[in-house]
């Protein structure tokens, strides 16, 4: 029966979780507000399709939030993490700080004392990091301005958990029991001279940065040396779960450990086989985690006082949120930008559960109070993925904010060629040219980019060449061609529109990056579109068919061939883009007369590619 019952839960936990994915994925809501409302339904205060486990499933699923903070660490550079030390330490501190003051206040005002009023302060100032980082990803916000705020501000909301766990016990109505910190997990450090646990602590970081270095690489070559990938996966497995069983007995956060082991090794070289079996089981457990937040709703204690719970939540909101704006903008942030950090980190997060608890067992404030926070934070992090949703698609639709930029310092250089962006494809673009005797004068509107390409050599200039007056100083009017190397498609529409409007003798070349985008500059009229993936992909192919014994030129003309075919297959397509059925019908109708053209012998005929054109004839076929 115990086994029954298991698979009836996991049962019910995996449809939800499925059925959550695809109804928010459907819905646009994303899939972190997905789970949320599955929990919500299926919990014991709605349809009671799962009970009282749910608080144990939870607890066992924050370890993807571990393994979430791990694959973070691995994505940033240490370098790139020192550069972020001021917003950490800066933005970091003030929010905590401020955010403890201002929601202490409110508490206070409505009749708390100052203990329980600051403890429900220091609770509250907490974020959620599981949902603000995983729903900044859905919407590709994490390397935004904002998106690296909440991350730097959820990063030192981690570093503060120890010292508030720390403070909590000072404001209670009776001792705290020894070993009641973190489910008991310090209580051997209990019998320790106050002055040892801090080294301890440090101790345990240094341990964690020097294994990573020095023998977790040797370590993963032996494994990766035995070729199982079974074994590999179970090692890095093993790597997390050491790092948070080591840091919740220093009482450290265990997501905090495995981010600084992430960190360490970024650089190394199985940095992505490590990401690769992570993965699954990261996504996996956040979406338990999700699943097990929605649950924790008691609806019941809601109903019951509705007015209290709707208004904390509103005031938490409000408050915290404003007062998050406030600091982004003092920051010089851009309105926008600052919308969507406060919109992220506005809410409570998971760690308050461990804190309300402990807040609890020491009679900070009363099971009522209590009952009433866990909804508050519940209800707001179930709120956040709307939050963060609602202030992106505002900032996208409102107007352009109003914000000192860098002084353009683009000149005329005299070159027949300009390239807007000079990125890993506008520098290919360059560099040919520039062998051939073809100078070109570089736009870019990164200044970084622009700062570092000039350190490496290059004559870049920074400048945004969407506005006609920067183009015509950059030499449009005397220029032959545009390039248009940039990766974000409305950017490269808008530039497209200024030339044609301005420049129109100006021979346009678009880099695409997908078919999608493709389509748009063909809507808009351009011929010149170059699909960023095309040849290399058709070069692959045909480096294939060589390898299977096809001779080489006749692998090269049935690649021509392929990429002739399927140039005109998208032009087609393009005039049904909008109606999905004729699209379809279309597609599978020129999918038929594409196979036979394939399947034509490539031999046949008369193929320019090989053979130099005739004295005064420019037509080049594989121009689109």
């Amino acid at each position: 029966m115990a086994f029954e019952s298991f698979f009836a839960q996991a049962f019910m936990y995996l449809t939800a979780a499925l059925l959550a994915v695809l109804v928010g994925k459907r819905l646009g809501i994303g899939a972190v507000l997905g789970y949320l409302v599955a929990g919500a339904l299926i919990g014991p205060s709605c349809l009671k399709w799962v009970g009282g486990e749910s608080e144990q499933i939870t607890h066992f699923a924050e370890f993807g939030v571990v393994m979430m903070l791990f694959l973070v660490g691995l994505e940033l550079q240490p370098s790139h993490l020192w550069s972020m030390r001021k917003q950490i330490f800066g933005l970091g501190s003030l929010q905590v700080v401020g955010s403890t003051l201002v929601v202490a206040a409110m508490a206070m005002a409505f009749g708390l004392d100052w203990k329980a009023a600051l403890a429900i302060g220091m609770i509250l100032a907490m974020s959620s990091t599981a949902i603000v980082i995983q729903s900044l990803t859905e919407r590709n916000l994490m390397r935004t301005e904002a998106g690296q705020n909440s991350f730097a501000v959820l990063l030192f909301q981690d570093l503060s958990v120890i010292p508030i766990m720390a403070l909590l016990p000072l404001l209670a109505g009776k001792p705290v029991a020894a070993g009641h910190h973190s489910d008991g997990a310090v209580a051997w450090m209990e019998s320790w001279p106050v002055w040892t646990r801090p080294l301890a602590t440090i101790g345990a970081v240094v341990l964690i940065v020097l294994v990573a270095r020095v023998a977790v690489r040797p370590f993963f070559r032996a494994i990766a040396q035995t070729r199982q990938r079974e074994a590999f996966t179970a090692t890095s497995l093993l790597l997390i779960i050491a790092v948070a069983l080591l840091m919740t007995k220093v009482g450290l956060s265990a997501a905090l450990g495995t981010f600084v082991a992430g960190v360490v090794l970024a650089n190394s070289e199985y940095r992505h086989e490590l990401e690769s079996d992570i993965e699954p089981f990261k996504g996996l457990l956040l979406g338990l985690f999700f699943l097990g937040v929605g649950t924790s709703i008691d609806f019941k204690h809601i109903a019951s006082h509705p007015g209290t719970v709707f208004g904390a939540s509103a005031g938490l909101l409000l408050l915290k949120g404003g007062l998050l704006f406030g600091l982004a903008r003092w920051r010089a942030n851009p309105s926008c930008s600052a919308l969507v950090f406060a919109s992220a980190l506005a809410a409570g997060g998971e760690f308050a559960f461990v804190l309300i608890a402990l807040a609890t067992g020491a009679e900070v404030f009363s099971a009522e109070v209590e009952h009433t926070l866990v909804a508050v934070v519940a209800l707001t992090m179930a709120a956040t993925p709307l939050l963060i949703m609602a202030s992106h698609r505002f900032s996208l639709s409102g107007p352009p904010d109003p914000k000192e930029e860098r002084e353009s310092d683009v000149r005329d250089e005299g070159a027949s060629v300009i390239i807007c962006g000079f990125g890993r494809y506008g520098h290919a673009v360059g560099r040919l040219l520039h062998t051939q005797g073809i100078e070109s004068t570089v736009l870019d509107n990164d200044p970084e980019q622009v700062d570092t390409l000039r350190q490496l050599g290059f004559p870049v200039f920074y400048g945004d060449a969407g506005r006609p007056d920067l183009l015509l100083t950059a030499g449009a009017a005397r220029a032959k061609v545009l390039v248009i190397a940039l990766r974000d498609p409305e950017i490269s529409l808008k530039i497209v529109g200024v030339a044609r409007k301005h420049f129109p003798h100006l021979q346009i070349f678009l880099r695409a990056h997908s078919r999608r985008e493709a389509y748009d500059y063909l809507e808009a009229g351009e011929e010149r579109v170059y699909r960023e993936t095309l040849d290399s992909s058709l070069r692959m192919g045909s480096d294939v068919m060589r390898m299977l014994g096809m001779p080489a030129y006749t692998a090269q003309r049935a690649a021509k061939l392929y990429r002739k075919a399927d140039e005109t297959f998208v032009r087609r397509m393009v005039a049904h883009r909008h109606n999905r059925a004729t699209f379809l019908s279309v597609a599978r109708e020129s999918q038929v007369i594409f196979d036979e053209v394939m399947r034509a012998d490539p031999l046949q005929g008369v193929d320019e590619g090989w053979i130099p054109p005739a004295k005064g004839d420019t037509k080049d076929d594989l121009v689109p």
